[in-house]
């Protein structure tokens, strides 16, 4: 009786199905907000973990880590030059749905062998994935060429970059990157999204955010041209004059001296 109970327990368990490997993303970013001041010149983001396991990491696999940095997305129209009769005209345009304002990536591997297509179209991690271009049945045998210009624009600003190799990962469990960020951003709600792969899929991710805003006198600059754009525009004004007639005088002060 106790063989026969034995036996039955061990088919048991070997029909039960065994527990998944999990593996969970524990993050942090060296800074969540970003401040635009007068002498903003640009910073950098430091964004760094660990991957939290309920049981040892598998061996038949290797771990990548892929990091996004998304800027706020708009609208926008992209438009083709040719040249006719010898002057550059707007010939074809193109009304892109969405873009982000700053798109980075960073991968402990070349993006092509962390990520499959099929994960970057669900996740939309790669640059092209991120822009979204929907209903131009006119220029649907072009589109791929406007896109390519959005991102060739972009990342000559340096809006948009891709650091294949940029994140360290030791020992299959800390990993850390940095991200810079440039002078020229655009003010708003700033995504850091963080995936682990392995074999090309996602295992696990995370998101959290960052906000990027104007202070001090750029906001106060920035909300007076918004929100009262005729007093703006008198201050400007007065402002060139009172220059204009401060450089005057000193000049004349300097030519009797």
């Amino acid at each position: 009786m106790t063989r026969i109970l034995a036996l039955l327990a061990a088919l048991v368990a070997f029909s039960l199905p065994a527990r998944a490997q999990t593996e969970d993303i524990v993050a942090d970013l060296s800074q969540n907000a970003v401040n635009i001041t007068a002498t903003f010149v640009g910073s950098e983001i430091l964004i760094f973990g660990a991957v939290k396991r309920e049981s040892p990491a598998p061996t038949d696999s290797s771990l990548e880590v892929v990091v996004v940095v998304e800027g706020p997305s708009h609208p926008i129209t992209v438009r083709r030059k040719e040249k006719r009769f010898g002057i550059w005209v707007n010939t074809d345009a193109v009304e892109v749905d969405a873009a982000p304002s700053f798109y980075a990536v960073a991968s402990s591997a070349p993006l092509a062998t962390a990520l499959t297509a099929t994960e970057d179209l669900r996740h939309h991690v790669s640059i092209p994935q991120a822009i979204h271009m929907v209903g131009e049945t006119e220029h649907a045998m072009d589109i791929e060429n406007f896109a390519e210009a959005i991102i060739r624009i972009k990342s000559r600003k340096g809006l948009y970059m891709v650091h294949e190799g940029a994140v360290e990962v030791n020992e299959d469990t800390l990993f850390s990157t940095a991200i810079e960020l440039p002078a020229n951003l655009t003010e708003g709600h700033y995504k850091a999204r963080i995936y682990l792969t392995r074999n090309g899929n996602v295992v696990a991710n995370y998101e959290t955010g960052i906000e990027v805003a104007k202070v001090g006198i750029e906001r106060w600059l920035y909300n007076l041209a918004h929100d009262l754009p005729l007093i703006y525009g008198l201050m400007s004004l007065f402002i060139a004059v009172a220059a204009g007639w401060g450089a005057s005088a000193a000049f004349r002060v300097f030519l009797r001296s």
